[in-house]
């Protein structure tokens, strides 16, 4: 998929179909020209493709969004997950470094191994518990050692209006049955999908007038920032705290709908193939003093797009979430 716009700065992003690549589509539309391949054209899981396409566009910034995702399924797929976490994420640092142009790269709470008891700081040691964790990990270490110009964006928890999420799934297994059973002692804070959109134009635009600002190339100006960001949701909750929430709000917003209690168990409770970090809060504070922006509370978050299903529900009663 090709956007063009009036000559304008043109941005590469991965990842269009997946939660944060669609609202950087939306969100970038309206800086410059959006190229967003679909998989037939720039295949993450494969290397000649990636360099082909980019070779191809030359674009003057990459943002990558695209990832493996599927948690649980990277500890019987690990090849799979590394191939798109960490060996895409290699070549497409090596393509930027040739070209000059900078990448900004989305990773995960899961690198660390979740035992702090205070939120994490880009300074502090990694130990992911799964493959996925250790995927996302070795793409970071391969991009910035490929690449002089890489902003790494650590995220956590992220949901949005669209997508397949733990907020849609809580609200349409809440119409569904009477009590939910949900974990409550892992602590984190939910990130808006659109929220991380923003704040990429917002480091782009950052970066762009501080080249101008400095008689230099955009490259050069990245380069100056370069490194790893925290960029997650402010506050925090637990997962049984932030279904509860939701659920509140939804019978706020529609009082006559019968909906599902929240019950909190424990992480033993609730088995999974994959171990997830009891602790993914991340300290953001780099991130405002380098870009000057900081990332919207949960809750305020949370308020917005439940508002906003509920619109796209009034407008089209068919649609569930």
């Amino acid at each position: 998929m090709v956007s063009r716009f009036d000559g304008r700065r043109t941005i590469l992003v991965t990842g269009a179909t997946g939660q944060v690549g669609g609202e950087l589509l939306r969100t970038l539309l309206k800086v410059g020209e959006v190229v967003a391949p679909g998989r037939g054209e720039m295949d993450l899981a494969d290397a000649p493709s990636i360099q082909a396409f980019i070779r191809k566009v030359r674009p003057q910034w990459i943002v990558n969004a695209g990832a493996y995702t599927a948690v649980d399924k990277a500890e019987s797929e690990s090849a799979l997950a590394y191939a798109i976490n960490a060996e895409a994420v290699r070549i497409i640092g090596m393509e930027a470094q040739e070209l000059g142009v900078p990448v900004l790269h989305f990773s995960t709470d899961y690198v660390f191994d979740g035992n702090s008891l205070e939120p994490y700081t880009e300074a502090d040691a990694t130990g992911p518990l799964g493959v996925y964790g250790a995927s996302k990990l070795a793409g970071e270490r391969a991009l910035l050692e490929a690449h002089s110009a890489s902003l790494i964006f650590r995220t956590s928890w992220v949901y949005g209006a669209t997508g397949k999420n733990f907020l849609r799934t809580i609200l349409k297994a809440a119409r569904e049955r009477e009590n939910l059973r949900i974990v409550a002692d892992q602590r984190g804070a939910p990130t808006w999908s659109r929220d991380l959109a923003r704040m990429a134009a917002h480091v782009i635009a950052h970066c762009e007038a501080s080249a101008a600002e400095t008689s230099t190339t955009v490259f050069q100006a990245a380069s100056r920032l370069a490194g790893i960001y925290h960029a997650s949701g402010g506050g925090e909750t637990t997962w049984a705290a932030f279904a509860a929430e939701a659920i509140r709000l939804d019978a706020q917003l529609e009082p006559e709908a019968k909906l599902a209690t929240v019950t909190s168990i424990t992480t033993a409770e609730y088995p999974t193939p994959a171990l997830r970090p009891r602790n993914s809060l991340l300290n953001n504070q780099k991130l405002h003093e380098a870009f000057g922006w900081r990332m919207t509370h949960w809750q305020q978050s949370l308020a917005e797009v439940m508002k906003e299903l509920r619109e796209a529900q009034v407008a089209s009663p068919i649609l569930n979430f």
